[in-house]
This record gives structure tokens, sequence and C-alpha cells, in this order.
């Protein structure tokens, strides 16, 4: 016979799926003592719970029921069994049951949009990765990007340039700035090991192709397959590779003349004997 569900003591509900907390207040012990209902709530569902880790009431008609979870891959989860009753009435009912992680339960890490996710060097062959509607970076090309080139008067931003290549999209003034400043500090800029050990830069070697529009004053690609071919390089970078650079001559040293170390022949001199030694060997006469 189940038990009249209008009697008992309330439990502390702390918001944590853990060890129900007891407040000390009377409780509904019909329903927190109800373990035996809730496990078989789960066992009819096709689960199989372990022990009962605690109970809670949740006001004066239910109260929820926690038994450790035996699934695969879910460790420190927690089956949550609500039990609720209904005011004059001694009948008991399962509200939902639910699987829960605990306080040690094992997660997936927090999860990232994929907008903030995705790195340089992530983008594989076939892959697709579509820049947002409202990318900073780029503007719609019928709009003038302020960008007035100093040397060409007669070209009025960088659209001008642009008009009928077909594209809908162009660099933003945003968008070029920082394309430039990641370009300048990367491996391919002054600062980089290779350039300081350079005795020429980029700008002034003949594999350097300057770049089109507003940033080719700074920045262009290497076409010298040795080197850093196919790259973005700073005008201020450098490598061993320039253009200028001059094969070292193979006359031999300048100090001296060269010489044939076969045609000398080596010869042992023996040296002759002293006369005051010879004399004083020599015997006497008597």
């Amino acid at each position: 016979m189940v038990p009249d569900v209008h009697s008992g003591r309330p439990l502390l509900h702390t918001g944590r799926v853990s060890v129900a907390i007891d407040s000390g207040a009377p409780a509904n012990s019909a329903l927190v003592d109800a373990v035996d209902f809730a496990r078989d709530a789960l066992v009819a569902d096709g689960e199989v719970p372990g022990e009962h880790l605690g109970a809670r009431a949740e006001g004066d008609y239910a109260a929820t029921h926690y038994f450790a979870a035996q699934v695969p891959g879910y460790r420190g989860w927690q089956w949550c069994v609500v039990v609720a009753g209904a005011p004059d009435s001694a009948g008991l009912t399962v509200s939902e049951t639910v699987l829960l992680p605990g306080d040690d339960a094992l997660l997936a890490p927090q999860w990232v949009p994929w907008v903030d996710r995705v790195a340089p060097g992530d983008l594989g062959p076939g892959d697709m990765l579509a820049a947002p509607e409202d990318d900073p970076r780029l503007v719609s090309g019928q709009i003038d990007t302020l960008d007035v080139d100093p040397v060409d008067r007669d070209q009025v931003g960088q659209v001008a340039a642009e008009i009928g290549l077909g594209r809908k999209r162009l660099l933003s003034f945003d968008g070029r700035a920082d394309a430039a400043q990641r370009w300048y500090d990367g491996e391919y800029g002054p600062a980089s090991p290779m350039a300081r050990n350079a005795r020429h830069s980029c700008g002034t070697c003949g594999f350097y192709l300057p770049i089109a529009g507003a940033l080719h004053g700074a920045f262009g690609v290497c076409a010298n397959e040795l080197a850093a071919d196919g790259r973005a390089v700073s005008a201020d970078y450098g490598c061993g590779a320039h253009s200028d650079v001059r094969v070292a001559g193979g006359e031999g040293s300048p100090a001296y003349d060269a010489y044939d170390d076969g045609a000398v022949e080596v010869v042992t001199i023996v040296k002759p004997a002293d006369a005051s030694s010879s004399a004083a060997d020599a015997p006497a006469e008597g």
C-alpha cells in the first residue's frame, strides 16, 4: 500500500546534483522514501540504476531521487527521478527521469563557436570556410575603401582598380590593416631571425614581386624557389638569396701563389763533421 503523500518533512534544495541535504524541517516522507518506486521507473525504461545517492523534496508534492548511473562513457553522472503526488490523493506518479552530471562528472569541454575555433592551418583540401556576412575585413565592391594612392593620384581608392573584376566584396580598411600587421610581425617580416641576419632587403631584390593595391609599397611576393617562394613578404624582409648576392670567387688565396707540392723533391742533407772535433779525436805522434 502506498503511504499518504501529504506527510513528512522537506529537504533543502541546493540546485546542485549531489547528495540530498537534510534541513531539519518537516518533509513529505512518503515522496522522499519512495526509493523502490523511483528505481522501478528506471528499470521499466530499460536502465540499470546503481546505488541510491539521496533524495530531495521539491515543494510539498514532489521529490527527486538520485541513483548512480552505470552507463559507459558517463562517469560521475546520476539518474534523477522526480516522484510527484497530488493534493487529497494517496497515489504516486513519476514526472520525469533524466541523466544529469554529478559534481565529479566527466564533461565535454565548453563549446566554442566555429568562427572563434578555426585557426590558421586548419583549412584542408576540399574544406569550405565562409566569411561571416558582417565580417569587418570585407566591404561591398561598390564602396570606396578610402585608399588614395600617394604615387598614382589617378587611382581614387582601391575599388577603381577593381572595376570589372566581378568581385562582390573587397577588403575593407580594417581588413588590410590587420593583414599588413600580421605579415609585418610574422615569419617574413623585418623582425624575423632570417631578416635580422640578412645584408639586403626584399625591396631591392630582383625576385621581389610587389603586390597591387594599397599595400604594394610595403609587401610583395617572393619568386625565388630557394627562398620564401610564393609567400607574402615585407619589403623590409631579407634573406641570403637576394639577387644582389655575388658568388664567391674560386681563385685561391690572394696573399700567396698556389704551388704544386707534387713537384717538390724531398732530400736528406747529411751535416758534415766539425773540423775541431776531428782534430781532437786524431792519435798523437810519438
